[in-house]
């Protein structure tokens, strides 16, 4: 099974900058021992909520909101990852993404690199953008409901075009957030919540898939998780199987 772990902006991550040496050794090390147990799916972090876009419909009418804002509804439901040349572009993906599954809401969020966080040079010349794309939840997703076999439809062909473009990175969707658990850790102690959860107002930082065994296999790793990224809110949610 694959479970998701997203962790969400605390004070140190919102207050810019590199992380610390410490905290990017022991992570590669927690990252490098999932990989040797080939538990790792994917991973990665999203910049800050000044690089982002928030696309919301109401009554058909598309509006986008361009970073910084504060979080509002941040529980996802779905994420597409993709490659372009710009911003704009991905915007556009994201527009195409929420029309084809009748989004409310898609947050366009720029990944972070390896020279975004000081762990390696920028390569010479033109680097695509990687973005997620951020489907937030609504009534229907957290009611665990099926997409409409015309949605399906719609959402398969324009995967297939992202495919063709070279766009297309990976798509999951996650299970309703009643069956997710939620860690919060305040001066070193760990609090767990079971779901539903009918809000997270917190900004998703970043995310790494296991192939974890059971969920408590995903829970035991994401307390150490937790631990190395200090005071922090982190998500863990199963992958509906593709």
């Amino acid at each position: 099974m694959l479970y998701i772990v997203m962790h969400k902006i605390n004070a140190e991550i919102a207050a810019g900058g590199p992380p610390s040496k410490e905290l990017v050794e022991n992570m590669g090390k927690l990252i490098g021992g999932a990989v040797a147990a080939g538990k790792l799916h994917d991973g990665d972090g999203l910049l800050g909520a000044q690089t982002r876009v928030r696309l919301n419909w109401k009554s058909g009418q598309r509006s986008a909101t361009r970073g910084p804002y504060a979080g509002d509804n941040e529980l996802v439901a779905s994420f597409l990852k993709i490659k372009v040349d710009t911003l704009d572009e991905a915007v556009n993906w994201a527009t195409r993404y929420g029309e084809a599954i009748g989004a409310g809401e898609v947050e366009v969020g720029p990944i972070t690199e390896a020279w975004d966080i000081g762990v390696a040079p920028k390569p010479e010349g033109h680097v695509p953008l990687r973005a997620l794309l951020l489907h937030k939840a609504d009534r229907a997703t957290e009611a665990g409901e099926a997409l409409p076999v015309e949605v399906q439809k719609k959402l398969g062909s324009l995967l297939d075009e992202m495919k063709r473009a070279g766009v297309f990175l990976g798509h999951e969707r996650l299970t309703p957030s009643a069956k997710a658990k939620r860690l919060q850790r305040v001066a070193g102690r760990n609090t767990w919540t079971d779901g539903p959860f009918t809000e997270s107002k917190e900004l998703i930082s970043g995310y790494i898939i296991l192939k974890a065994d059971s969920l408590q296999e995903a829970i035991e790793w994401t307390a150490r998780y937790a631990e190395i990224l200090g005071d922090i809110e982190v998500d863990v949610r199963e992958v509906v199987a593709s």
